[in-house]
Order: C-alpha cells, then structure tokens, then sequence
C-alpha cells in the first residue's frame, strides 16, 4: 500500500556499519533532530522493529516553486498528507520560493502571478501564504535550505525569504524547523536493539545548466571524490530526476575488504513549466517537459548473522513521489 505508484525503486546496503559512539536512547519510534553547526543535522530515529511497518520515512524535496502558478500544490498537499501517515520528517532542499516576480527581476511576467500576490508587498505575502500552505505540516519540516532564487532575492532585496519562513513557522506554531546550507550534512542515526546505526547524506541546492543529452549524471562521478563519507548525494535545481549507484571498493578498520554505494539522487520540481509546448520561457529556450513530484527515502534495518551473531543492518530505498 505505501509502495503506491513508486516506480524506480533502487535499494542499497551498507554490509560494514559504521561505528557510532554512544547514542542517547530515545523513545521507541521517535525522531529526534539536533544542529551540530549551520549546515550539519543529526537526525536520530528509534525503530520499532525490523518490520517494514516499523520503516522511518523522509520526503526530500527541491524546487516546491510554490508560488508559480504552474507549480502542482495539489500533489505537494497530497504528498504532506502521506508524510503525516508515514510519521515521516521532510527535509527541503530549496527553491521552496519562485519569488521571479519583483522588482529588478528580468524574468518577471504578471502573468506567472497568483491572484494572492498581486500586491504592493510582494515578497511579504510570498512568505505569509507559504506559512499558511505549510503551517498544518509545520511538525513534519526537520530542515528548510536556501536555493538559488532565494538567495537572488537575498542579493537584490536583502532579505531571506527561507529564514522568514521557518521563523513564521516555529512562531505560529512552536515547532523547531532548521535553517540548512545552501549544501549541507545530514547524519541519520538509527537505534535498533541497542544497536547504533548511520548513514550520512550530503545534499547541495544544484549548479550549472540542464544538461539535455547527460541530465547532469557525469557530476556524479566528480562528486564521489570530494565526499567518502557520504552514503547518498541529493541535489536539485535542473528539475531531472534520476538515481545513480555508484560501487565503491572499502577497506574497513580491521582490513576487511568489502563493498558498499554510495546512492546519487537528481530530485526533481512540483513545477511543471511545459505544459502544451505553446509558449513562454521555458518553450522559448528549447526546454523540455520535464517530470515533477520529489522522492522519498525509507529507512528501515535487517537482520544478518556474523560470527554467529545477530546483528542489524541499515537499508534505504529510494522511491519515486508523484
């Protein structure tokens, strides 16, 4: 049932854990969210079980563009709907704003407005719809990040839209969202039988053009080398989507030889800019249309033997959101 219209299904496993000091224990499947520095969270998730009930969800997200008019907030709501079922944490990577249409924008054009935000206080009502639109899931944002258009705004307007979107939020509604990176860590810690468990994501907002003929996977090769310690890589901003395992060759502390991927994740937009190809920027450029939705991450654990011991085992999936 969960498993609903995800497509792309790509599972990876990490066959030596990595070593964790001591975790606080916390309650039996609770998610707790710590800030070590600016771009680097903690997430701490107690499993239940090994059930795949008992699984720990993440909706990632990049480019909501929620205030564009061609952006899908029907699937976005959909989308926290479920998040509220699965009792899992969202994590947005940015571009949650368009926010193209202001002053000293080139790209700006009245007809790309909401009826909403056709006033004088543009960028003010830009923040305070997207409090109203997000503020009955406000408990499930773990972290929010600046990408691109809100930092162009930042520049033009010196005002960060992300930062006061998360502070409308944690005061109307007392929650304790995190302002991210324009790139960033997230460590997710799973505890299971007094076993720790982790695995380390890196995401960055995304760079650079569409890449119509490679979508942008050659990155990932270049990425890999600056970042062994990361198990995923998630970024965004093309508005592509894709998954790209790529196997690496490990030594572990004790000289043991084995295998293990690190998973690379293009998330793609809610904004769906082509529609039937007749006309406006997009078209105008030679874009194509492009897929829409965002990806979740299922965590869960298996149990192995080793040494004639049982022990657990990390596990993602990564699925398609649509």
């Amino acid at each position: 049932m969960y498993l609903q219209k995800a497509t792309m299904i790509d599972r990876f496993f990490s066959v030596n854990l990595e070593l964790e000091m001591p975790v606080k224990r916390i309650p039996s499947g609770s998610t707790e969210v710590i800030e070590k520095s600016r771009n680097v969270h903690f997430v701490k998730h107690q499993l239940k079980s090994t059930k795949d009930k008992d699984s720990f969800w993440v909706l990632l997200s990049f480019d909501r563009h929620h205030d564009n008019p061609k952006s899908d907030n029907r699937m976005e709501k959909r989308h926290l709907e479920l998040a509220r079922e699965r009792k899992a944490i969202v994590i947005d990577g940015g571009d949650l704003f368009c926010a193209m249409q202001g002053k000293y924008d080139p790209r700006s054009d009245k007809r790309d407005l909401k009826p909403e935000h056709q006033t004088g206080d543009y960028l003010d009502k830009l923040v305070k719809t997207a409090a109203d639109f997000y503020g009955p899931y406000a408990d499930l944002f773990a972290i929010m990040a600046p990408g691109n258009h809100e930092t162009a705004i930042s520049k033009r307007h010196e005002t960060n839209l992300t930062e006061r979107l998360v502070t409308m939020l944690n005061d109307r509604h007392g929650t304790n969202i995190r302002v991210g990176g324009f790139s960033g860590w997230v460590k997710f810690q799973l505890g299971l039988n007094n076993q720790n468990m982790a695995k380390n994501m890196w995401y960055h907002h995304g760079y650079g053009g569409d890449a119509p003929v490679t979508k942008g996977v050659i990155q990932t090769n270049r990425q890999a080398v600056y970042l062994p310690d990361a198990h995923i890589v998630a970024t965004g901003h093309t508005h592509n989507e894709w998954q790209f395992p790529i196997p690496r060759l490990r030594l572990s502390p004790k000289g043991k030889v084995y295998h293990d991927e690190q998973m690379h994740i293009k998330v793609p937009s809610y904004k769906e800019e082509y529609v039937d190809g007749y006309g406006g920027w997009h078209i105008e450029r030679g874009g194509p249309p492009k897929p829409i939705g965002a990806v979740w991450l299922r965590f869960s654990a298996d149990k192995t033997t080793k040494n004639k011991m049982t022990v657990c085992e990390p596990t993602v999936e990564v699925l398609r959101a649509k």
